[in-house]
């Protein structure tokens, strides 16, 4: 049997766990009773707010319904206005178009009323026309009456005449036509005589005027081209620099702008050979440049070239804008600027062609003046005449095709055309203009001093000597220096091995006998060079 405070032991733990039992119980009914309290709360506060959403939404429509019964009503409203006016509109123009045919119908009606008076007047017009056409017969037939009795008495007073002088009537005639025609002749042939020897004196005595005032107000002082350069040395030890070790650097100098070096003993300067005055002027510059930069080689030689190349490109076109300027001609196509300023390299008998060009211009406008010809298209066909020069080594014909086809290619004025193909007479001057520039081309060639006639054939001989070593395959360039002594021929190293050279040089010699004429002898000098090229990175 278990003891008493066993017992209130076991009493006491049991009434611990009835009372916590029941302290867990109370507090689990709370919570749920606060859940479903929060849970009561929430569902209240949502039914809340969607009623007031159902509010908000019933109201906006209600808002919707009323706007749209708004602008409906304004919609309407606008319309039957567009409509009123529309109607306004229509109403007007139906009556403006209304009054517009009745005045169309009045109009047609007057016209109606005028046709019909003018025909009654026809009418009566035709009836007194009759009238007057039977007084007309009559009045013919009498006249033919009287003709008749005239013709009559015509013939017989001259069968009288006939009779007492005892010829026809076209013997008469013809004897008084030959001493009329013999009187006029004589007479004509004397008058004719005294205009003919008037005209000269007054045409010789008028036409040196006009030359004279012509060459007074065109001063015009250059001396004929030269085909040397001289280039200025700082000193003797540019020359060694120029030359480089074992020639190399005057080898590049020639190759690369085919003019000929000439370096001797007279201090600080080399000489320029070479008929080509652009090649020289390349030359010249090149020279000028390294000299100033001190850098001498072959590398640097070969890009000063090009670079002088390219600025003188800039320089052609801005010496043919000049030259269009000095001459007062405007309107000219740039690309015949650019040709015209090439003329600046170019000879014509040892002259320059564009100082003669803008001579001629000068001239031409001159003499246009003094004899009221057109001084605008003579000034322009003067500077334009010999525009075929610039590029006659470069194009097949004459250079008066070759600018007459330029003048044509860039839009020039027809007289323009004509004077530039009729100053050598190549066809018959056909305006006053045309032969203005003759004259003025006459009289800039003439003039002392002006040209010299061997630098011509001089220049023809060089160009036709490139011209023949160019013609065979595998060469890439040919130079004519010396004075036409030697030619220099490079040639294309992937198309002519070293062996080739040899056989190549014999051909161009033997070809240069066949065809040429020229004093002594000419070297043939064939250069092959290979270059290899590689960078260190």
């Amino acid at each position: 049997m278990l003891s008493r405070n066993v017992i209130d032991t076991l009493l006491g733990n049991v009434s611990a766990g009835i009372v916590a039992v029941i302290v867990v119980v109370s507090v689990l009914i709370a919570v749920a009773i606060a859940v479903g309290v929060t849970i009561f709360f929430i569902r209240r506060s949502y039914a809340q707010k969607v009623g007031n959403a159902k509010v908000a939404a019933d109201k906006i429509v209600e808002d919707g319904k009323s706007e749209a019964k708004a602008l409906r009503k304004e919609a309407l409203q606008e319309a039957k206005e567009e409509q009123r006016r529309m109607r306004n509109e229509f109403e007007r123009e139906s009556k403006e178009r209304r009054g517009e045919i009745q005045k169309a119908e009045e109009r047609v009606l007057q016209r109606d009323e005028l046709l019909t008076k003018k025909e009654t007047l026809l009418d009566k017009k035709m009836d007194s026309s009759d009238e007057y056409k039977k007084s007309l017969e009559e009045k013919e037939k009498l006249i033919d009456k009287q003709q008749e009795d005239l013709k009559e008495s015509h013939n017989r007073i001259l069968s009288e005449l006939e009779r007492v002088a005892g010829m026809s009537t076209e013997q008469a005639k013809a004897q008084l036509i030959e001493e009329l025609l013999v009187t006029v002749r004589k007479d004509a042939g004397v008058m004719a005589k005294e205009i003919e020897n008037t005209a000269k004196e007054e045409a010789e005595k008028k036409a040196k005027n006009i030359i004279g005032a012509a060459i007074q107000k065109c001063a015009a002082d250059h001396a004929a081209e030269v085909t040397v350069s001289i280039v200025t040395l700082p000193n003797d030890e540019m020359k060694g620099r120029l030359i480089g070790r074992v020639g190399r650097n005057i080898r590049a100098l020639e190759n690369a702008t085919g003019i000929d070096l000439i370096i001797d003993d007279t201090p600080d300067i080399v000489t320029l050979s070479g008929f080509d005055p652009m090649r020289r002027e390349i030359a010249k510059q090149t020279i000028e440049r390294l000299v100033s930069d001190g850098r001498i080689h072959p590398a640097r030689i070969e890009e000063t070239v090009e670079k002088v190349r390219r600025e003188l490109d800039v320089q052609i076109k801005e010496t043919g804008e000049n030259a269009a300027f000095d001459a007062n001609v405007h309107g000219v196509h740039p690309e015949l600027l650019k040709i015209l300023g090439k003329l600046k390299f170019r000879t014509s008998y040892g002259q320059n062609v564009l100082n003669h060009s803008l001579e001629v211009s000068y001239l031409a406008g001159v003499i246009a003046a003094e004899l009221g010809a057109d001084v605008k298209v003579a000034k322009r066909a003067g500077l334009l005449h010999d525009i075929g020069k610039a590029v006659d080594h470069e194009v097949e014909g004459t250079h008066i095709q070759i600018g007459v086809d330029l003048a044509k290619k860039y839009k020039e004025n027809r007289a323009v055309i004509h004077a530039i193909e009729a100053h050598h007479n190549d066809v018959q001057p056909e305006t006053l203009e045309a032969v203005i520039v003759q004259a003025a081309d006459s009289i800039s060639g003439a003039r002392p001093g002006a040209r010299r006639e061997s630098l011509e054939n001089y220049v023809k001989r060089l160009e036709k000597l490139e011209g023949l070593a160019n013609s065979f395959a595998g060469v890439e360039q040919s130079y004519a220096i010396q004075a036409g002594r030697e030619i220099r021929v490079i040639v294309k190293p992937e198309q002519v091995d070293d062996g080739s050279t040899i056989f190549l040089a014999k051909e161009i010699a033997e070809k240069v006998e066949a065809e040429l004429e020229y004093p002594g002898q000419i070297k043939i000098s064939v250069i092959r060079e290979t270059r290899s090229v590689d960078y260190a990175k």
